[in-house]
């Protein structure tokens, strides 16, 4: 069986994604495999976001996008809520002197206004003390649905075509995405999700329109190093076309 090493040598570095954006699916069933409380999977699924982060600026990722908390995500019970909202804080704080060692550099995306505000304050901080890294973009997909961040931008567009800043015949899908919690982020090579689950789940939606999907049965806290390493494999095994055809797509290579 090849080694981590092994499997990052048979890579082609020219053509690592620029950006992976995961679906971090599986915590709470792992928890009750292990037969303990759904926040006991959650506490060791902070265990793989460390080791993905490690792994995806080792391969050179540029942008690693992470649903942390959907919008849906505030309807479960209180108690859980509470319990994910210190444990996000926690973890990022304590990991914080770790990105600026790596060169990591956090910012975050979706609703931040429906964040407590101990929990948004502190985020900030950390987000400020990572602000000058230069690498690897750890971006947190927090408070966040694609289709609340797709009405946002819809929204601003069209204060913007009130009044009269633009021109509603010239509003286009670059504009559009111009306007996006994600702007200043490539859109996703490639999507993960883990855990067995089959869907997108209201993320990205708009983003991963050519992005290639990789679905795994693996729980997020057993997702490994290598596991990523296979994802990217898997990745660089695909002919991406954009709606062309092959014949196209290698007279353009």
């Amino acid at each position: 069986m090849a080694s981590l090493s092994d499997k990052i040598q048979q890579l082609d570095p020219t053509r690592i994604p620029r950006h992976v954006a995961i679906i971090m699916d599986g915590n709470g069933r792992w928890a009750k495999q292990h037969g303990h409380e759904r926040s006991f999977g959650h506490e060791n699924g902070v265990s793989t976001v460390r080791q993905v982060t490690e792994i995806a600026s080792e391969v050179g990722v540029g942008y690693l996008t992470l649903y942390t908390f959907s919008t849906e995500n505030w309807n479960r019970p209180q108690e859980e809520v509470d319990a994910l909202m210190n444990l996000i804080v926690v973890s990022i704080e304590k990991q914080t002197p770790d990105l600026i060692k790596n060169n990591v550099r956090l910012t975050t995306i979706g609703d931040m206004s429906r964040m407590p505000e101990f929990a948004a304050s502190r985020l900030n901080k950390c987000m400020e003390d990572t602000s000058h890294c230069s690498g690897l973009v750890l971006c947190l997909a927090l408070s966040y649905s694609s289709r609340w961040e797709i009405v946002e931008a819809c929204r601003q567009l069209a204060q913007e075509a009130a009044s009269g800043a633009v021109s509603p015949d010239d509003i286009d899908d670059e504009m559009l995405s111009a306007h996006m919690a994600t702007r200043e982020m490539p859109d996703p090579d490639l999507l993960i999700r883990t855990g067995g689950d089959l869907r997108v789940s209201n993320y990205l939606l708009w983003q991963i329109a050519y992005s290639e999907l990789y679905f795994t049965s693996k729980y997020w806290p057993d997702f490994t190093k290598e596991d990523f390493v296979d994802a990217i494999a898997d990745y660089q095994a695909r002919e991406r076309r954009y709606g062309k055809t092959s014949e196209q797509v290698n007279d353009e290579q």
